[in-house]
């Protein structure tokens, strides 16, 4: 005889409230009921108040005061999805850091690539929670506002911890209660900037990509920054990579002649973002007769395959290991207080970490310079 529906409500919720969350698939197999009917159950529970409900996750309302455990703080098979854009090397260095930190603590991780399509992320983490996953450390590829603002929302409400990486999310928006961890872009382009201008180069071009947060905030920086120094007579931002401009339907560019540009500006010192696109930048210079660094010093940013060109280059090195190390320790942290190891959660936090400079003699004395 099949069980009255509030009388399998209350038998969820006895369950959700004796252990501080559930699964949906579970809760359905231990009922022996579908997914559906408890999706359904879950739904109507939630709509009354009684449990909050995240992606395949139900909750309490209040979180239910748990001891804290003598034994291992987590336990062995849980497993922690990770998120990062296809193609993004840049990001490797922080998935080992990432991994090392969850391994230590006995936490799987779950790696997940996401294609180069908007909305991609958002499938890909609804399936890893529904399989189980405990947290959830993500960086979104987010090649415009537009797919920042559409992720925003959901990504806020998965029902487990998460934490981002190398996303700065906006000021009163969804994200903004959400753990994140990155780089500071702004003092990495401060010490490229820094660094040329000591050199004494007065006029310098940014040439960066445009289809990551990573940067939009190296080109705004760089402005803010060019704009603000008494000492650099002329500075212009170009697009590095002229197939990366996101926006359908919009006519792609010709590519960036850098060695025309620097010409038509006097410009003796170039910031290129990022790495390949800087290796690559290098050699049309040099097909084009201008040296560097004897002709035109260079700057690279991100540091990933700077040091390995023809010419070594000076590279704003961001400290990603230590940016996938520093989220990881966070996730933990939230995850104990999931486990009952913490009692009282702690505050959200916006990690910051200083980029480096890495010199390599990529840039020196502009051309003429009388010192």
């Amino acid at each position: 005889m099949r069980e009255p529906a509030e009388v399998r409500r209350r038998r969820i919720l006895a369950v959700v409230q004796s252990r501080g969350s559930a699964r949906v698939s579970d809760l359905a197999a231990e009922l022996e009921v579908s997914v559906v009917t408890v999706r359904r159950d879950v739904e109507e529970l939630a709509r009354r108040g009684a449990l909050r409900r995240g992606h395949g996750v139900v909750r309490p309302v209040v979180p239910v005061a748990r001891p804290a455990r003598s034994a291992a703080p987590y336990d062995r098979g849980d497993a922690v999805a990770v998120v990062v854009p296809e193609r993004h090397a840049y990001l490797n260095e922080t998935l080992h850091g990432a991994r090392g930190v969850l391994e230590e603590a006995g936490i799987r991780i779950a790696l997940h690539i996401a294609p180069q399509a908007d909305g991609a992320e958002r499938p890909i983490v609804e399936s890893a929670l529904a399989g189980g996953a405990r947290g959830l450390l993500i960086a979104p590829r987010w090649r415009g506002a537009d797919e920042e603002d559409a992720d925003a929302r959901w990504l806020a409400e998965t029902g487990v911890p998460t934490v981002l990486m190398e996303r700065r999310p906006d000021r009163g928006g969804p994200l903004h209660a959400v753990d994140s961890v990155c780089s500071d872009h702004w003092y990495g382009v401060h010490l490229a900037v820094e660094h040329l201008v000591a050199l004494g180069h007065r006029r310098i071009v940014l040439a960066a990509r445009d289809d990551s947060p990573t940067a939009r905030a190296v080109r705004a920086a760089f402005a803010g920054i060019a704009a603000a120094r008494p000492e650099i007579e002329d500075w212009c931002v170009v697009l590095s990579a002229p197939a990366s401009r996101s926006g359908r339907g919009a006519a792609a560019p010709a590519p960036l002649d850098l060695a025309a540009l620097l010409r038509r500006r006097r410009a003796t010192g170039a910031l290129l973002h990022g790495d390949v696109d800087a290796l690559m930048l290098v050699q049309q210079l040099a097909d084009a007769g201008v040296r560097v660094p004897q002709d035109c010093s260079v700057v690279a940013y991100d540091d990933v395959v700077a040091a390995l060109g023809s010419v070594p280059l000076t590279a704003v090195a961001p400290p990603k290991a230590e940016v996938g190390r520093a989220a990881a320790e966070l996730l933990l942290r939230r995850l104990a207080f999931e486990h009952g190891t913490a009692t009282v959660p702690e505050a959200v936090r916006r990690v910051e970490l200083l980029p480096r400079l890495e010199v390599r003699g990529s840039a020196q004395t502009p051309p003429g310079d009388a010192r």
